[in-house]
């Protein structure tokens, strides 16, 4: 019998696994939490923080408490209903226990439970069971105190109940307190307070008039006195609020945000927008059911197409286009706009988990016709507002039949042409994008060490002389009169500014930032990031942007030799030598002092390489920052340089 006769017939049914209760989660991790590194970390807090919020949506709940103790855990506490303790009758088992041990068990599949919810698969708090080394939940419902505690997935023991003491009494809600399992984050547990405040924020401006405490009683928060850090989410005007935030540092247009908050069909649609003056693009935040729809969606759609359509037969109307115009296009009436747009829908479809796409064809039609009979109302009643939007609209059609004009004219030059490269563009032979890279570096030097020191099959470099433009706070036009920034969007495939991003056209999908360590490659770093956000924000949000990390130092000790990236290393490595060891410190102060050799060794050798992907964790503050750091005024730059002054490395400046 063959080799692979004997392979075939030793398949049998005992090959085949079957995995039972939450077995599956701690097996295959990824499929319910998309990772288990940082992101998928938090997405155990928000899981929980999602109950309590669906609480809040169906009206039984008005405080919620996260608190992130010094063992690693995280602790979820509110004052709804409490979940039912009681037995249930399929299971056999109390229906706490059922909900934190079974999958796709839950309130949130009938009309009983919940009216709206974020969450429907019935997976969220058993999936943070069973990827926790041990859950704690005390239930506060009807008289009494239910308390049960659960390791790696298992209930240890049964549910045990008690009388509510004298001084809760009348008291109700949920406490989940939790502490992930370090088997299966094995990069370490340590949850990122940045992160989880923005997204505690977000629910409650989303949520208007429900409190959200935000504690850390780490060692590392604690304040002279060892009193624990503490921050309290409060927003009686809900989106309305948000919009005025995320303006904080734009002029407004007009300062009245324009509201909206109708239900139609069992479809709850809530919209707040305004228009800036210094913007020019649009910042549209969506949500269904309080979860970020990263990637749009109907609801999305039917915002979108009202705006166009609306503000069209208001220009009309009032004389600003004539009938035979055409129309403004609907990216030249979103300019300047921020909009946060929310719908609650009672039966959402998404598309998987992670919930980035709403997909219900009936929340179009919905969004289109609430949204523009408020907007239109607005309007009538604010001529002075609708007479501002609509020359915003124009100039910003204007301008972008400049921009037309101007890139017209640089194709008839040839400069945008896919078949004419830039010169200085040391291209790979693979015509392969998903396994070739292109490294983007300052000045010739460090390109001719790039040059000689990369794998030519797969990497190429394009050198750049100088400082780009800076695109925040530079027309159209001028951007493809620049060579540097013709020669990026030409080696790349981007194409033109505006246009739907299709990665079919991009030639490299890892664009690689490499620039040297000191303030001026900083500077360089963040205008090309500036250009890639603004320019073409999908190429950030697909993940095709990386920056290189060169080591700062090379230590030689005799035959040996050690690279350092940062000062951290430096100490580690001089502290593993012994106090009277001989040394040299190589500074590398720039790419071009390094040998092509060491490059490829510590910056371009796949195998041993570390890179940065660049990714956006939070959308509003991207935008926020961008605009702070890189937009025209000075004095919210200068608030945000003194405000973070302290946190800065000064070992690291090129003073």
């Amino acid at each position: 019998m063959s080799d692979a006769s004997k392979v075939q017939n030793a398949y049998g049914a005992e090959q085949i696994q079957v995995l039972e209760g939450l077995e599956p989660v701690r097996k295959r991790p990824g499929m319910y939490i998309g990772t288990t590194g940082p992101r998928g970390l938090h997405h155990l807090v928000y899981e929980v923080v999602d109950n309590s919020v669906d609480e809040a949506l169906a009206g039984h709940c008005d405080r919620i408490l996260v608190t992130l103790g010094e063992d690693g855990s995280a602790s979820i506490s509110d004052n709804g209903r409490g979940i039912p303790t009681d037995v249930h009758p399929r299971t056999g088992k109390s229906a706490l226990e059922t909900v934190l041990t079974v999958l796709h068990a839950g309130g949130k599949f009938g009309a009983g439970g919940y009216k709206v919810s974020g969450g429907l698969h019935g997976v969220g708090v058993s999936v943070v069971n069973a990827l926790s080394e041990w859950v704690q939940v005390t239930v506060r419902r009807q008289g009494q105190v239910h308390r049960q505690r659960f390791e790696r997935g298992a209930a240890i023991g049964s549910l045990a109940s008690e009388d509510q003491p004298a001084s809760e009494a009348g008291e109700t809600g949920t406490t989940v307190c939790f502490k992930p399992d370090i088997e299966i984050f094995t990069g370490g547990i340590v949850f990122d307070y940045a992160t989880l405040s923005a997204r505690l924020r977000e629910l409650a401006y989303l949520n208007g008039g429900v409190r959200i405490v935000f504690r850390d009683e780490r060692e590392s928060a604690r304040n002279e006195v060892g009193e624990a850090h503490e921050e309290t989410y409060f927003y009686e005007g809900g989106i309305k609020e948000y919009v005025a935030y995320m303006n904080t540092e734009k002029d407004a247009l007009h300062p009245d945000i324009i509201y909206v908050n109708s239900e139609k069909d069992g479809v709850q649609v809530e919209a707040a927008l305004q228009w800036c003056s210094d913007a020019y693009s649009d910042s549209i935040l969506g949500f269904a059911n309080n979860i970020r729809t990263v990637d749009g969606g109907t609801h999305i759609e039917g915002l979108k197409t009202v705006l166009t359509r609306t503000l069209n037969a208001f220009a009309k109307k009032l004389g600003k286009r004539k009938e035979s115009d055409s129309n403004l296009a609907g990216e030249n009436i979103r300019e300047g706009l921020t909009a946060v747009l929310s719908v609650k829908v009672p039966e959402p479809e998404f598309e998987g988990q992670t919930k980035t796409k709403l997909g219900n064809t009936e929340v179009r039609g919905i969004v289109d016709n609430l949204v523009g009979e408020g907007l239109s109302q607005f309007l009538e009643f604010n001529p002075s507002v609708i007479g501002l939007i609509l020359e915003k609209a124009i100039q910003a059609f204007n301008a972008a039949e400049a921009a037309r004009r101007a890139r017209e004219l640089v194709r008839r030059k040839s400069v945008l042409e896919s078949s004419t490269l830039p010169g200085k563009l040391a291209d790979c032979s693979s015509r392969d994008p998903s396994e070739s890279e292109i490294y983007i570096v300052e000045g010739d030097s460090a390109g001719g060490s790039a040059k000689q020191g990369r794998d030519r099959r797969f990497q190429a470099i394009l050198p750049l002389r100088g400082k780009i433009l800076n695109i925040e706070k530079t027309d159209d036009a001028k951007i493809y009169k620049n060579t540097e920034i013709q020669a990026l969007i030409t080696a790349l495939g981007l194409g033109i500014k505006g246009e739907d991003f299709d990665v079919k056209n991009l030639r490299y999908h890892r664009v690689v930032i490499m620039t040297d360590a000191d303030v001026d490659g900083a500077h360089i770093r963040t205008l090309l990031l500036t250009f890639f956000y603004r320019y073409q924000k999908a190429l950030v949000e697909g993940g095709y942007i990386y920056i290189a990390c060169p080591p700062l130092y090379k230590v030689e000790r005799g035959k040996n030799h050690t690279y350092c990236y940062n000062e951290g290393d430096l100490q580690k490595t001089l502290q593993s030598f012994g106090e009277k060891a001989n040394y040299t410190i190589q500074r590398f102060k720039g790419l071009g002092e390094m040998m092509p050799k060491q490059l490829w060794e510590t910056t371009m050798d796949p195998t041993t390489r570390t890179m940065k992907r660049v990714e956006i964790e939070d959308a509003l503050e991207a935008d926020r920052i961008f605009t702070i750091l890189m937009g025209d005024k000075v004095a919210p730059r200068r608030e945000f340089i003194e405000t973070h002054s302290a946190e800065l490395d000064m070992t690291a400046l090129d003073i």
